[in-house]
């Protein structure tokens, strides 16, 4: 099949890309490569995934612009569209909401048009687990009500939940959103936390540490999540949503200690108050993705982050 993978120069999007090629199809990667983080590590990623030798095509453009994407699907027939394009975090998001609500929102309406008026039925779009804001019930469900955003990131996430839920209405799309718990593992973006950390720890510079330590997050391994991924692209499902999530969760106090015996080095403990917009605990109810799609996460932290910290170690600017 052909697959359009918007965001796929990125963290998660470059090891789905490598993920579906290896499974014998075709992909084009669409992605702004935008200054966001250092476009360095995007660029490593394509040729990582050039060097394969597989039908892969990367196109430059951003999917606020609507000719670019309308090119695009002119140009090839697509099977499938995986969105995982997106700008993404809590904290950038309260700094300039409104180009939280630009990108996340009019681009995936500009994407979900370009694959209507191409005639593209499926598409599977990358949520997350920020949507469930302050939930006090956990482990978090599909089925729980999700009116506590706090932050623009997740309010824009939940906007792209009802278009998706929209386009499946009226135009008969298969549509799946997926809700992502914090993952970490292999070409990870130098903005996340474990990256940040592994990077000062081993400079022997302080990390910053918001809150006393006992945050939790349910952090789930990138293999994982392309397993879910991919299982989404099987069968068609009409409109659903998925927690992909490891279904464990996770101290930050514990997670340094992690990090600090894979690198060998102790961290330096900035302690610093709670940020704005972060939620205390994070942790997925994945009964439903393991019944409907199959999706059985295998990495625990404790394996994943001496992975993580493998690679790492090889490919740290």
């Amino acid at each position: 099949m052909n697959f359009l993978v918007t965001g796929g120069a990125g963290f998660i999007g470059s090891n789905l890309c490598e993920r579906l090629l290896r499974s014998g199809h075709a992909v084009w990667a669409f992605d702004e490569m935008n200054d966001f983080y250092d476009p360095k590590f995007k660029r490593r990623n394509l040729a990582e995934i050039q060097a394969l030798g597989l039908p892969f095509q990367f196109v430059q453009g951003t999917i606020t612009d609507r000719a670019a994407l309308d090119q695009l699907f002119a140009s090839v027939k697509f099977d499938q569209i995986i969105h995982l394009a997106a700008r993404a975090g809590v904290r950038p998001s309260l700094i300039d909401p409104v180009l939280y609500q630009r990108v996340n929102v009019e681009g995936t309406v500009n994407v979900l048009e370009a694959a209507r008026h191409a005639g593209v039925k499926k598409i599977t779009i990358a949520s997350t687990s920020s949507v469930y804001g302050l939930n006090s019930k956990v482990p978090f469900s599909e089925s729980d009500p999700i009116f506590s955003a706090i932050s623009p990131y997740a309010a824009s996430k939940l906007c792209c939940e009802a278009l998706g839920h929209v386009y499946h209405h009226i135009y008969g799309m298969d549509v799946v959103m997926l809700r992502f718990f914090t993952v970490y593992g292999r070409r990870q973006r130098p903005d996340l936390a474990i990256y940040k950390f592994a990077k000062l720890i081993t400079a022997g510079m302080p990390i910053p540490v918001f809150g006393d330590g006992s945050t939790a997050r349910d952090y789930t391994y990138v293999g994982d999540i392309i397993d879910g991924i991919e299982a989404c692209t099987q069968k068609a499902f009409g409109y659903e949503i998925f927690n992909l999530g490891e279904s464990q969760v996770v101290k930050l106090s514990y997670l340094i200690e992690l990090l600090e015996n894979a690198l060998g080095k102790k961290a330096i403990i900035d302690r610093q108050p709670m940020q704005p917009g972060d939620v205390p605990l994070t942790f997925a109810d994945i009964s439903k993705a393991r019944a409907r799609l199959g999706y059985n996460p295998h990495t625990k932290i404790e394996q994943g982050i001496p992975l993580f910290v493998d690679w790492f170690k090889q490919t740290a600017f």
